[in-house]
């Protein structure tokens, strides 16, 4: 699917996300995939320049596999002058961990780069729908 390169293409591409995988893969799989994408999206808005057109491309693959569905997230963007690394926030910086958080939730991810442009990718192996990292209140 292609968004706009604008905020609102994170939000239209994670309503996309959660409408087509809600009854795939178990829920908290799915709130990693949504957090994940929606950082993707963001730093290709914020850091990236569009793909002709004013979009960004965003697009997710499902393997099935014996433990579940193995998925890979891409966003492509237009490429920027640098390419995306972790790097070292502030604590009281009001951004800088996106991809903290994209290296914290997918099994692995990485940047291709072509003549267009660039593609960033992350990719999830299935989870039990139980996480014993989660802590449930109440």
């Amino acid at each position: 699917m292609v968004v706009p390169h604008h905020p609102a293409g994170a939000r239209l591409a994670r309503q996309r996300l959660a409408g087509d995988l809600a009854d795939v893969v178990p829920p908290t799989l799915l709130a990693d995939l949504i957090a994940v994408l929606a950082e993707l999206v963001g730093n290709a808005v914020r850091h990236a320049r569009p793909l002709p057109g004013g979009v960004v491309r965003v697009a997710w693959r499902l393997r099935p596999s014996a433990d579940g569905p193995r998925i890979q997230l891409r966003v492509t963007d237009g490429g920027a002058g640098t390419g995306p690394r972790i790097r070292t926030a502030d604590p009281d910086a009001a951004d800088g961990r996106g991809l903290h958080i994209v290296a914290g939730l997918a099994t692995r991810w990485g940047v291709e780069r072509d003549g267009l442009g660039q593609r960033v990718w992350a990719e999830f192996d299935p989870i039990p729908t139980t996480r014993p990292d989660l802590v449930r209140a109440g």
